[in-house]
C-alpha cells in the first residue's frame, strides 16, 4: 500500500442530545487518525430532517472536527454544507447530481460520490471531477437498507486503474476489515461498530487503529 489507510466516521442518524453527545464526539476524534467525519442524520423513518437539524449538529460538531484535523462533510445536501461552511458533501446515486453540487460547492470543496460496487460509475465520477468514490456494503449494516454489496477486488482496481481515493463502507469493524485494508482501501467509512460499541467510540477508534496497523495499513 502506498498511502496510509485511514478512518472516515460517520455520525450516528440520531443524535438526542447535542450537547451531550459533543463530548462524546470529541473523545472518539481524540481517541485515534480520523481523516473524515460525515454528518448523516435521518429521521425516525428514514427520511430527511429538518434543516436546523443539521445546522444546529453542524454548528456544534464542525469546531470539534477541525479542531482534530479532521474534514467535516455533509451527507446529501450541497445547500445545506454552503450554508454550514463544511468542506463539503458526499452524494449518492439518487442525490444532488454531482455537476450540480459542484456548483453549487465550487471547485475547492470535497465531493464524494457513492458507487456501489459499480467500474462504470467510478469512472463516470471520476470523468466529473469528484474527489473520492465510495464502494460498498461490504458487509450486512444496521445504519441503512443494503440493496448492493461489494468485494475487496473493486477497492484494488481502483487504486491500479484510478487516481481516485476509495472509501470503503458497509457494515466494518475492527474484527472484518482486514481484507478492506489488504484491497488498499484508502479510507474505512464507520458509523455503528463505533457508536454501538460495548466499551464507547473511544475504545471502538483505538480498536479500529489497532487491526488496520495489524494489517499493514497504519501510518
Amino acid at each position: 500500500m502506498s498511502d496510509p489507510c485511514r478512518l472516515y466516521l460517520i455520525t450516528p442518524p440520531h443524535i438526542d442530545d447535542l450537547h451531550a453527545f459533543s463530548e462524546i464526539f470529541k473523545s472518539a476524534l481524540g481517541a485515534g487518525d480520523i481523516a473524515c467525519v460525515q454528518l448523516r442524520l435521518k429521521s425516525s423513518d428514514g427520511g430527511p430532517v429538518p434543516d436546523d437539524e443539521f445546522l444546529s449538529a453542524a454548528e456544534i460538531l464542525l469546531p470539534i472536527a477541525h479542531a482534530n484535523d479532521a474534514e467535516f462533510l455533509i451527507n446529501d445536501r450541497p445547500g445545506l454544507a454552503l450554508q454550514t461552511g463544511a468542506d463539503g458533501v458526499h452524494i449518492g446515486q439518487s442525490d444532488t447530481p454531482y455537476d450540480k453540487a459542484r456548483k453549487i460547492l465550487g471547485d475547492d470543496a470535497t465531493i464524494g460520490v457513492t458507487c456501489h460496487n459499480s467500474r462504470h460509475l467510478a469512472i463516470e465520477a471520476g470523468e466529473a471531477g469528484a474527489d473520492y468514490v465510495a464502494f460498498g456494503a461490504f458487509f450486512e449494516t444496521s445504519t441503512k437498507d443494503v440493496t448492493e454489496h461489494a468485494t475487496p477486488a473493486i477497492l484494488e482496481w481502483c487504486r491500479y486503474a484510478t487516481t481516485m481515493p476509495s472509501v470503503a463502507i458497509g457494515g466494518i469493524t475492527p474484527e472484518n476489515c482486514a481484507p478492506l485494508v489488504h484491497a488498499d482501501a484508502d479510507f474505512l467509512a464507520v458509523s455503528s461498530a463505533v457508536w454501538g460499541h460495548v466499551d464507547g467510540p473511544a475504545a471502538a477508534i483505538r480498536a479500529f487503529t489497532k487491526a488496520i496497523k495489524a494489517a499493514g495499513g497504519a501510518r
